[in-house]
Parts: C-alpha cells; sequence; structure tokens
C-alpha cells in the first residue's frame, strides 16, 4: 500500500528524537545482564550477522533496543546514521522496510561510518528473512538489530537467512534483575560461580551467614512470584492492577491479536482456554485427553495451540528424560514463562500467598525459569524424571552426558528422605555427581545429612537459588 513519504517521515521522526538534537524520553540508565552481549553484536559483532532479540511482549526488547541506540549515540555515532522504526505501527508496517528506509535517507542524508538499523517487531516485515538476508550479504556498512515476539518467524527465514543472524533470547527478568530494577537494599550473598560445585566446598561459616540474611530476601521473592519478570508491571505498587494489566497484554494483545494476525488462528476462544486450562495445570503432566475432553476440541487443534503458546513465549514444555520411545510415548511437562502468568491470569492477588499448592507451583515455575535462562547458551538439555514406581524428580538438566536433578519443595515443613523418594530413586539408579532440593525455609540450607554423614544432595531456599542464577 502506497503511504506518503511525508506521512513517513512525521512518523520516523517522533520514534528517532536524536534527529533532532532530543534526548530519548525515560530510558532507563539500569541495564539488564544480556544488554551487553546486544551491544557487542551491534558495535562490534563476532561474526558478520544480524542480532534477533527474541522474547514475549512486555519482557523489554524495546528498552534494550534505545539503550543501545543511548550508547552509541554517547560513543559519538551521528544521530543520522541511527534509524529505529517498530513495525508494530500500522503505517510503517503498511509502507513496508524498503519505503521506510527511503524515508529516513530523504530525512536524514548519511554522515561517514556504520548505519545502524534497529527494527522493532519485525515479524511484521514482508519477506523480512530474505530481506535481512541480502542486508547482511550485501550491505557491509550496517549493522542490523531486529526483535521478534514470535519464534515460528525466526524459523520460517531459518532456510534462507541461516548464518546471518545471532538470537538472543531475552525471558522476564530474573529475581536478581527484579531486585536491581527495584533498587531493593538487601544485604550480599556470597559470589557463587557455579552451582554445580561450590555449594559442596563452602565452609560452614558461608552457610551460617546465608541462613541469618535469607529471610530478608524472602518477603521480596513472594512479590516477585506475584507482580513477575514483566518491567513495566513489577514497577506498579498495586499489585491487582499489576496482574490486570498483565492479563491484558497476554489475553488481548498475545492471544487475540497477535494469534490472529501472525498465524491465522480463528477460534481464539478455543485457544484462549487452553492456555487458561495450563495456567491452572503449571508445572504439572500435560493430560491430552483430558485437555480435550474438557475443552471440547480435537486433539490436532490443541496440540497446534500448545505449540503456538510455545512458539510465542508464554509456554515451556519438558519431555520425560530418556531416550527413544521413553519420550514418544511419554507425556510433556509445561511450565509457564513466568511465575506470575497464572496468578494474573486468575487475577488472585495477594491470596496466592495463602494458598501453599499454588505458591509451590509458583515457585517451581520460577526456579525452572532461572535454570532455563541461567545455562540457554550452554547446550543444557531439560526434561523431568519418573521411575519405575512413579517417583518423580522436577527437573533434570543435561548437558555433556552429565545429568543434574532438581526437586522442588516449596513447603513450610523441612524435607526429609520419605518426601524426596523420585529424588532417593534417580540418585541410585543413574548416579549423578550430586543433586538439588529448592526449599522455602532459609534454616533448611546445606547438604542432606543421610545415615550420619553429609550426602550428595544439597538443599537451597528457593529466593537464594533464583538470586544467585539471575545475576550470573
Amino acid at each position: 500500500m502506497k503511504i506518503s513519504r511525508d506521512e513517513l517521515v512525521a512518523v520516523l521522526s517522533q520514534f528517532n528524537p536524536w534527529w533532532r538534537g532530543e534526548p530519548i524520553a525515560d530510558v532507563s540508565p539500569w541495564h539488564r545482564t544480556v544488554f551487553a552481549e546486544l551491544f557487542e553484536w551491534v558495535e562490534n559483532p563476532p561474526a558478520p550477522r544480524a542480532v534477533l532479540l527474541s522474547g514475549a511482549r512486555q519482557v523489554g526488547k524495546t528498552t534494550l533496543l534505545l539503550q543501545a541506540v543511548q550508547k552509541l549515540l554517547d560513543q559519538g555515532v551521528p544521530p543520522s546514521n541511527i534509524l529505529y522504526a517498530t513495525f508494530d505501527h500500522p503505517l510503517l508496517k503498511l509502507a513496508g522496510i524498503d519505503a521506510v528506509l527511503e524515508a529516513w535517507r530523504e530525512r536524514e542524508p548519511a554522515a561517514n561510518g556504520q548505519e545502524y538499523l534497529f527494527l522493532d517487531e519485525a515479524q511484521f516485515i514482508r519477506e523480512w528473512g530474505t530481506w535481512i538476508k541480502l542486508q547482511v550479504d550485501f550491505q557491509k556498512d550496517r549493522r542490523i538489530a531486529f526483535t521478534g515476539s514470535a519464534m515460528p518467524l525466526a524459523e520460517a527465514g531459518l532456510e534462507s537467512g541461516v548464518g546471518r543472524w545471532h538470537t538472543i533470547k531475552l525471558p522476564t527478568l530474573s529475581f536478581f534483575e527484579y531486585i536491581q530494577l527495584k533498587k531493593v537494599p538487601l544485604p550480599e550473598l556470597p559470589p557463587l560461580n557455579s552451582i554445580d560445585d561450590l555449594f559442596f566446598a563452602w565452609e560452614p561459616r558461608n552457610f551460617y551467614y546465608c541462613r541469618e540474611v535469607a529471610g530478608k530476601y524472602a518477603g521480596h521473592f513472594h512479590e516477585y512470584l506475584l507482580r513477575g519478570g514483566f518491567p513495566q508491571t513489577a514497577l506498579i505498587e498495586s499489585i491487582p492492577q499489576g496482574q490486570r494489566l498483565l492479563r491484558e497484554d497476554i489475553i488481548d494483545k498475545v492471544l487475540k491479536r497477535d494469534m490472529t494476525a501472525l498465524f491465522g488462528v480463528r477460534r481464539v476462544l478455543d485457544l484462549e482456554h487452553t492456555f487458561l486450562y495450563l495456567c491452572l495445570h503449571d508445572g504439572g503432566l500435560l493430560d491430552m485427553p483430558n485437555l480435550c475432553a474438557n475443552l471440547e476440541v480435537k486433539r490436532p487443534t490443541a496440540q497446534s495451540f500448545i505449540e503456538l503458546l510455545e512458539a510465542t513465549h508464554l509456554i515451556y514444555r519438558l519431555p520425560p528424560y530418556g531416550y527413544g520411545k521413553d519420550v514418544l510415548r511419554g507425556r510433556f511437562k509445561v511450565y509457564l514463562a513466568d511465575a506470575a502468568i497464572a496468578p494474573a491470569v486468575m487475577l488472585k492477588g495477594k491470596s496466592l500467598l495463602e494458598d501453599a499448592a499454588a505458591l509451590g507451583a509458583a515457585a517451581e515455575t520460577a526456579v525452572f525459569k532461572h535454570l532455563f535462562t541461567h545455562t540457554h547458551a550452554q547446550n543444557v538439555h531439560f526434561s523431568y524424571w519418573r521411575g519405575k514406581k512413579a517417583h518423580e524428580v522436577d527437573v533434570i538438566a543435561e548437558a555433556d552426558g552429565v545429568s543434574i536433578p532438581f526437586e522442588v519443595k516449596y513447603r513450610a515443613q523441612h524435607s526429609g528422605v520419605g518426601d524426596l523418594k523420585g529424588l532417593m530413586e534417580f540418585m541410585e539408579t543413574k548416579t549423578p555427581p550430586h543433586g538439588f532440593v529448592i526449599v522455602k525455609s532459609a534454616d533448611d540450607f546445606g547438604p542432606m545429612v543421610l545415615n550420619g554423614t553429609q550426602s550428595r544432595i544439597m538443599r537451597v531456599p528457593a529466593p537464594l537459588f533464583c538470586y544467585w542464577l539471575g545475576r550470573g
């Protein structure tokens, strides 16, 4: 569709105030952990590639792009050589990328040096994969960073664009980032370089100190479970209001708008019901016959919905531990992408803290999200384990042939051997180097004692565990 050049220039001028010598409004000086990786690929990419920042809506992708713009300006890059455009805007979407670039250069003639293109919601660019490929191959003086909220679009462009972009997955805020964003003063924790071995080499005084200060983390961790890791809602003082906004962003924008616009989903109500079902069973095994019977949808339809929810970063799926038939015949375990999604969708408010089962499920979801995020660049495979006696382990992290089990027991009472039958069975049959129990009580921190001796099982309070993993 033909959009007038004047209209395009007017829209782009609003998005690029630095062309007029004006500052970028409301850009936080605080950077998320992934900012360093993003800026490396923008400023001095390790390979001749664009960079894709992939994540759900409202996790801060736009803020990261604008922070990168600000740093380039601070380093003296000519303002006219930096373009930001969001293709979520109807006029830019209709005009297309080539018309946008022409309008940019009509408004701002090129200066010497590299050009920097920051393209938000690039999934709305027609044939975007081919366009990125051509830019990377033939426009060596351009650096391109783009965002996307839907992974199938990245996958659709892989054949033509393989090796043309580096993907950075942006999850919701970690507990550590949440604390930093809200500027909460907390006592420092000892540094933790590796969750795999440092605990087992600690001196007793480290455990004593952490037990003493852990209580100051617990209340903020519970608020984190309620508010979630979405920056906008994390900063809203009213928890019910934050939950309502999060619900509206997910239900109205992702399920009702994006799924229709991007994937042609017509049965939006069935999709919404499927998502609500998963919210009610967060962290549980996916029972497809039960889901289909309750929601009155056919299995292929339900399967398609679940794959779309995973592609748009709203859920994670874990296969059963093992290979071959064990995986093919087994059921997936489903976690929501953030612990606050289920309470927000159900508008629970603070009542979550009074529901031991729901609070435990939220803590388990948070623990898995932190594990997944912490290891995303390390080629770690995640699964759950179910033994012959139906005993289970919540999460198995496998890398380089080594499997580490994680069991979450977020409850008031301490966890003894009788509460950890799945973990004990896994330790005996699979003989991992060690295992972890993620607990609620700070007094429960330390190696488990079995038969009078310290075992290879470490108990760690969930707030400290998530804080350490989020700190990197």
